[in-house]
């Protein structure tokens, strides 16, 4: 089981992937984001789970890590 994090442009958008990877019961945390990221607005959503589970995302998603002992990994981000 791996762990990620997920930052968004916009609070709504952490709000509605909260509750879509939620509602797939995958274990899932609303947090501040890291200092070590950067976001938008602020708010991420952290959640372990065997992929990154991108298509439950908010189309406002700003980026997905990896998170490690040591850090994390950026593993996608918007084009927008």
């Amino acid at each position: 089981m791996n762990r990620y994090i997920a930052t968004f442009y916009t609070h709504l958008s952490a709000l509605l992937s909260f509750q879509a990877l939620q509602n797939a019961d995958i274990p899932v945390r609303m947090l501040p984001v890291p200092r070590t990221l950067s976001s938008s607005c602020g708010t991420c959503v952290q959640f372990s789970a065997e992929t990154d589970c991108r298509a439950l995302l908010d189309t406002d998603t700003e980026a997905i890590y990896l998170a490690g002992t040591t850090g994390y990994i950026l593993l996608w981000r918007s084009e927008t």
